[in-house]
């Protein structure tokens, strides 16, 4: 008894603080911290760690694979005291770090928030340019010839009948469930590029991407609605068309419960 009350009475909770970022992707790994390569997360932990003095460990909001970019990306981290400028850690960091990651805002939260398991909701765009453009080879995918984007926003709309994406995930993952929650799937024109938006309370490794390939090759009239249906059905990943390329693919917002 008298053991617990010690552990109890010297327990003391960090303060939590959060970090609102983004980063262009290209040139890494993908954010998680991977041995041997270079990530977003190893980037921003040894930026924090050198300038708090301590070691610091950032959890992010999620995992974006290699060459994919975060327009809006949350992670958090626990420190031994209360930061006396947040917003002045923010510029510094700025500073320190290389031109493709900003921070824009890191603020103290509640102890118990998450930046992961409080998240309500992920939202990605997939841009294609049907005209080649040299100055946009890095964020944008090329497509030659026609497209019926009708089709293609016609099979999207079946994603809303269905939970379990298999066939859409990268083979031989960790996770426990492949159910997800699509809320929105559309296609639209922005800035004369061919946009697909995509948001859902989670999503699986490659599963944009095995979405967005399979989705063009309705429209290129390869596979049928009927067909489409079916790919999900199967919950066969080798149904599913090619994943298109990962440098044309943004995070673009990270959804929370009252904000």
């Amino acid at each position: 008894m008298f053991f617990l009350y010690f552990c109890a009475s010297n327990f003391k909770i960090m303060p939590r603080y959060f970090i609102h970022m983004a980063y262009n992707g290209s040139r890494y790994h993908g954010y998680q911290i991977q041995p041997h390569s270079e990530s977003v997360q190893a980037t921003v932990e040894r930026c924090l760690s050198l300038k708090l003095g301590q070691t610091i460990a950032i959890t992010g909001c999620g995992r974006t694979d290699t060459g994919v970019h975060a327009r809006n990306y949350y992670a958090h981290f626990d420190i031994e005291d209360e930061l006396p400028d947040a917003e002045k850690l923010a510029n510094q960091m700025n500073t320190f770090l290389p031109d493709d990651i900003v921070v824009y805002r890191i603020w103290q939260v509640s102890p118990d928030l998450h930046a992961r398991f409080d998240a309500v909701s992920r939202t990605y765009h997939y841009y294609i340019t049907r005209t080649k453009n040299p100055f946009h080879t890095h964020d944008t995918y090329y497509i030659y010839g026609d497209l019926d984007v009708n089709k293609m926003q016609q099979a999207a709309n079946l994603l809303f009948e269905y939970e379990d994406f298999t066939s859409f995930s990268k083979l031989h993952t960790q996770v426990k469930t492949n159910i997800c929650k699509i809320m929105e799937a559309r296609w639209f024109e922005q800035d004369g590029l061919l946009v697909f938006r995509i948001k859902a309370d989670r999503f699986l490794r490659n599963m944009v991407r095995a979405i967005v390939g399979t989705l063009l090759e309705v429209g290129k009239g390869r596979i049928s609605m009927e067909a489409f249906r079916a790919v999900i059905e199967r919950k066969d990943r080798c149904e599913a068309g090619t994943s298109v390329p990962a440098h044309a693919l943004v995070l673009e917002d990270v959804g929370y419960e009252g904000w």
